[in-house]
């Protein structure tokens, strides 16, 4: 008897994306892996501390996000800050 699986949404496009073949090989996947690891590197490495000053809503906003994503809210400062510098923060634009 096979146990069936309960896939989320973003679980279910993934299976689909894989299925329909949008997935490609990168050449070089070692250095794409050492890549990827330098890049983590870099982003766990905390050097430098800064202060900013945000509004109390967009505060509760980040900590409730970063409790729903399980790490402290400020690790997801961080992580925010380093994707929009590297260029992976993408803007999503919505339908008025």
């Amino acid at each position: 008897m096979t146990k069936k699986i309960k896939l989320d949404q973003e679980e279910a496009e993934l299976v689909r994306s894989v299925e329909a073949g949008e997935w490609k090989s990168v050449d070089n996947l070692e250095d794409e892996i050492k890549r990827s690891q330098e890049y983590a590197r870099a982003t766990f490495q905390k050097d430098r501390r800064v202060n900013i000053r945000i509004s109390t809503r967009d505060l509760r906003g980040l900590q409730k996000r970063a409790m729903e994503e399980g790490i402290p809210y400020q690790t997801l400062i961080s992580s925010v800050l380093h994707k929009y510098l590297s260029g992976r923060l993408v803007e999503r634009r919505t339908s008025s």
